[in-house]
């Protein structure tokens, strides 16, 4: 179980900016290592940034009249989330379709490009739009954002993910080779549990040959149960003291029981090719 709350600990740090993993120094590294792209790498990576930053400035633009310094703040904590919920709520109503775009393409950006928050965008959509129409929005910005990640990735993403955790790719590469048949289950049982966190997910999938088929489904599924919780948690986001209150040990001990019957089918062929 300590093993289960750092895991967790780890993907929940993401929430807070300065954990971000471009500008967090990986352990082992030297002080003056610098991030290994080549000059072609970081031109394409920051002209899909400049790509994506032009979209959702182009959104901006379309949005209704609205007192922007108040709406237009990445919450950084619990406390500046309440103040925005409380900001976006009649905004949100009034001009729903166009609130929802700009709320997708700002999750869909964060995402793509790692940028900690998006548990927090999560726990707005709850907030805001109650839990059959959050868990929705938050599924469906979710897995489009990992998907972008996940291209992204494939083009400059390998360098970066082992300068950051070339231990846990290492790792991460040896269990997919070990079961390239049930290949689905298992992404499934990493998507609904917290054993990985969801960004290295992202962005190693492509670099260990996960097809994206697979990698689609597994998140689009995989990401129900605990976008469920989050966006629940939304509703009642007056008491919520802090975001590691998400993951209880009962929480933990459901999403590890939904992730044991995904990978259940794999455990009774195994039984059987040894009997």
């Amino acid at each position: 179980m300590a093993a289960m709350r750092l895991a967790i600990d780890r993907d929940l740090e993401s929430a807070v900016p300065e954990d971000s993993p471009i500008t967090k120094k990986p352990a082992g590294a030297r002080a003056d290592a610098r991030v290994p792209l080549s000059r072609w790498e970081a031109a394409a990576a920051g002209a899909l940034f400049l790509v994506f930053a032009v979209g959702i400035f182009c959104i901006y633009l379309t949005m209704p009249q609205a007192d922007y310094n108040k709406i237009l703040r990445l919450p950084r904590n619990l406390a500046d989330l309440r103040v925005l919920k409380d900001n976006l709520a009649v905004y949100a109503s009034d001009y729903q379709a166009k609130f929802i775009l700009g709320y997708c393409s700002i999750y869909i950006f964060m995402q793509t490009f790692m940028i900690p928050g998006t548990i927090f965008m999560s726990l707005l959509a709850g907030a805001l739009f109650g839990v059959i129409k959050g868990v929705a929005l938050v599924v469906f910005t979710a897995t489009s954002g990992a998907s972008s990640c996940y291209f992204l990735s494939k083009l400059i993403g390998r360098p970066l993910v082992s300068w950051l955790w070339p231990e846990k790719l290492r790792f991460f590469q040896s269990e997919i080779a070990r079961r390239k048949e049930k290949l689905l289950n298992y992404m499934l049982f990493l998507r609904i549990t917290p054993s990985l966190p969801n960004t290295f997910i992202n962005v190693a999938s492509p670099i260990v040959d996960i097809p994206f088929h697979i990698f689609f489904v597994a998140t689009l599924i995989g990401l129900i149960p605990a976008s469920y919780i989050t966006v629940r948690a939304g509703l009642a986001l007056g008491d919520l003291k802090s975001v590691r209150d998400l993951y209880d040990f009962k929480t933990l001990v459901v999403l590890f029981l939904i992730g044991f019957v995904s990978i259940l089918p794999t455990i009774l062929k195994r039984k059987r090719t040894y009997e």
